[in-house]
């Protein structure tokens, strides 16, 4: 690249920032870009970590070349290359439920920072139970994975197969639990900071 066009793009200085500061101001100058533009970021070290961030957040949507590599100064031009994060394969829930560690608890979360649901894998151990509970103030969609289980409800209990697909309205009364297999299955809801369950009072 030529001094001329060099000197023509966008520089974003982060050194005088502190350190909370940096990364966020990285991803919103990126954020206000348009697909093709660019801008070169300043920094005074390799910044390999916020690279790792760009790897997870837009994997193959951006550009990252180094103009200069240090000692003292870092000089790389980010460029955005597609107009919104592209589309990805976040995991394959077969291996997910066919191995790892027995348990109660998510085995799986959707990780991406910039997004509008929040999605977990959760799997129970043979006989395991979350306890009875109000949900939160979203409608929960649960697509159950693997093995069997029942759902008890205020007035009864559906059965939960692989395959089953049950919808959780905002705030309903709830209960897992997991048959002799145990029992493993996908939550999708709106993002919420916070969520919390609340305990059933009688």
């Amino acid at each position: 690249m030529n001094d001329d066009v060099l000197d023509a793009l966008e520089v974003l200085d982060v050194r005088p920032l502190r350190k909370p500061d940096k990364h966020p101001t990285v991803f919103a100058a990126y954020s206000a870009l348009a697909c093709g533009e660019s801008f070169v970021l300043v920094n005074n070290h390799d910044p390999l970590h916020l690279h790792d961030e760009f790897e997870s957040e837009h994997p193959g949507s951006y550009d990252w070349d180094y103009l200069e590599s240090g000692p003292r100064v870092w000089r790389i031009q980010i460029r955005k290359l597609t107009t919104t994060p592209l589309p990805r394969l976040l995991c394959d829930t077969t291996l997910l439920t066919a191995e790892g560690p027995e348990g109660t608890g998510a085995i799986w979360k959707l990780q991406t920072s910039e997004r509008d649901l929040d999605s977990n894998v959760i799997r129970l151990a043979p006989t395991g139970t979350i306890g009875r509970h109000v949900g939160p103030d979203v409608d929960v969609l649960v697509h159950v994975l693997a093995g069997t289980g029942e759902l008890a409800t205020e007035t009864g209990t559906l059965p939960l197969t692989s395959g089953a697909l049950v919808w959780l309205p905002r705030r309903s009364h709830r209960q897992f639990t997991a048959g002799p297999e145990g029992l493993s299955y996908l939550t999708v809801h709106q993002r919420r900071e916070g969520l919390t369950l609340v305990s059933r009072t009688s």
